[in-house]
């Protein structure tokens, strides 16, 4: 990867809420659609979209399209900068992103087979979010 591409990773997690995602995306370890960071983040599908495909872009993130879902996830990193980026990231403090990584957790406990089968802003997100008993009663 280039030193252009390295200054374009740099601007977009200059931003908070790709960075938001982005550290999301470290600590949940798991590939996520739009819909699921939809659902996690509280914004809206272009607002989504555009994050990923900038982080993407950036050489962060890799995309991968598995029926009528494009599943993100960490892209694997092999020069030290790009390690360092990462880590750097990795270490922000968990206190800045616990709301997010809770509603992630639920997000992704929808999942069936590891698949994403529920689209954004659905009822029984909604009833999750509401009520997190509702979540435990569910397993």
């Amino acid at each position: 990867m280039n030193n252009e591409q390295y200054i374009d990773a740099l601007k977009a997690l200059a931003e908070p809420h790709r960075l938001r995602l982005f550290w999301l995306l470290i600590h949940v370890d798991q590939r996520v659609t739009v819909a699921e960071a939809m659902d996690v983040t509280g914004e809206t599908q272009y607002n989504v979209s555009r994050n990923l495909k900038m982080l993407y872009k950036s050489g962060l993130l890799t995309q991968q399209k598995s029926g009528k879902w494009v599943y993100y996830t960490l892209a694997e990193q092999q020069q030290p900068h790009w390690i360092a980026l990462v880590e750097s990231v990795r270490t922000l403090p968990e206190s800045n992103f616990a709301e997010v990584s809770s509603r992630c957790v639920l997000r992704l406990a929808m999942r069936e087979n590891n698949e994403c089968v529920i689209g954004p802003n659905s009822e029984e997100w909604l009833r999750r979010i509401a009520d997190p008993a509702v979540a435990e009663s569910d397993k």
